[in-house]
């Protein structure tokens, strides 16, 4: 007879791939972790996990598993969720894991109608451009600029956005002429900090101007945008954060406009979760009426 709870050390290993992170998630001893896979394996009578240098790779009896260990695993936390609201209103909390961008200007202006919906349930964003928070699987539901493994979660495309170059009209007004993108390597360049910036799709100044130098460096949009705002420089922003400031002016529009998508992520075993498709539902409502956002419907 398998151990319900031995499953659980065997999702957590399979999503980590390592027993120390495994155990951290678990609030155990690494040495705990691995007893309990040893004896899901003895009880199985199967090989789970490959033990190679750079972690814990699961085998195809190992695949096999996990299918049926996450429909477990949903079906508890359904059923846990369910009791808890007593079959009312959702409650509880719900944590979304989205681009320093999206977070800030997209998605936050615009929760009052899940707030309305749901007056129960408590909603956190969490912003980042580094890879960490996904990696670590700290979310509900993810909103991400590249398209992860699809290992334990649910892939989907949420919509498309443009960026384009900006720059202050103070600015424009006491610095040369900008006409050609070589123009741009006489300006003050703002953007992230190169060594704290793991995404590729955020490295636009590099596509649009290889080998430039970036003078003023932030490690969210926030800190780009209140910069090019304030007369420092010329940045790559979101057409959403650009056009509507009218401090702002969009430089060589006909020549530089950068296409990125945002992707929906979803662990598969909150996909039953009343919280979770509420949270999903709003940002696809979300994605189809901004204006700042391309779907393939609008």
């Amino acid at each position: 007879m398998i151990d319900a709870d031995d499953l659980r050390y065997f999702l957590e290993v399979a999503r980590t791939g390592r027993l120390v992170a495994a155990g951290k998630g678990l609030g155990v001893n690494h040495t705990t972790v691995g007893r309990r896979i040893t004896a899901l394996e003895r009880a199985l009578g199967n090989r789970l996990f490959d033990r190679v240098p750079t972690g814990w790779v699961l085998t195809d009896a190992g695949h096999e598993l996990v299918v049926h260990a996450e429909s477990i695993e949903s079906a508890l936390l359904a059923a846990m969720e369910g009791a808890a609201s007593g079959g009312g209103r959702l409650s509880g909390t719900v944590r979304i894991a989205t681009p320093d961008g999206f977070g800030a200007f997209v998605l936050a202006p615009q929760l009052e109608t899940l707030c309305s919906q749901h007056p129960d349930l408590d909603i956190e964003i969490v912003t980042a451009t580094r890879h960490d928070v996904l990696a670590a699987r700290e979310f509900d539901v993810a909103v991400t600029l590249e398209r992860p493994s699809p290992r334990a979660v649910d892939i989907s495309e949420l919509a498309d956005y443009r960026l384009g170059l900006y720059a202050g009209a103070d600015y424009l007004d006491t610095h040369p002429r900008i006409s050609h993108v070589l123009d741009l390597h006489a300006h003050a360049l703002i953007g992230y900090v190169d060594s704290l910036l793991d995404v590729p799709a955020l490295r636009i100044l590099d596509e649009v101007l290889p080998g430039h130098r970036t003078r003023i460096q932030t490690n969210n949009i926030t800190g780009q945008w209140t910069a090019t705002a304030a007369g420092l420089g010329v940045s790559a922003l979101p057409l959403y954060i650009g056009d509507p400031d009218p401090r702002l002016v969009r430089i060589l529009e006909e020549e530089v406009t950068v296409l990125r998508k945002y992707w929906l992520i979803v662990p598969r075993e909150l996909q039953r979760l009343a919280r979770v498709r509420a949270a999903i539902a709003a940002l696809r409502s979300l994605a189809t009426v901004h204006e700042g956002l391309i779907t393939r419907t609008g």
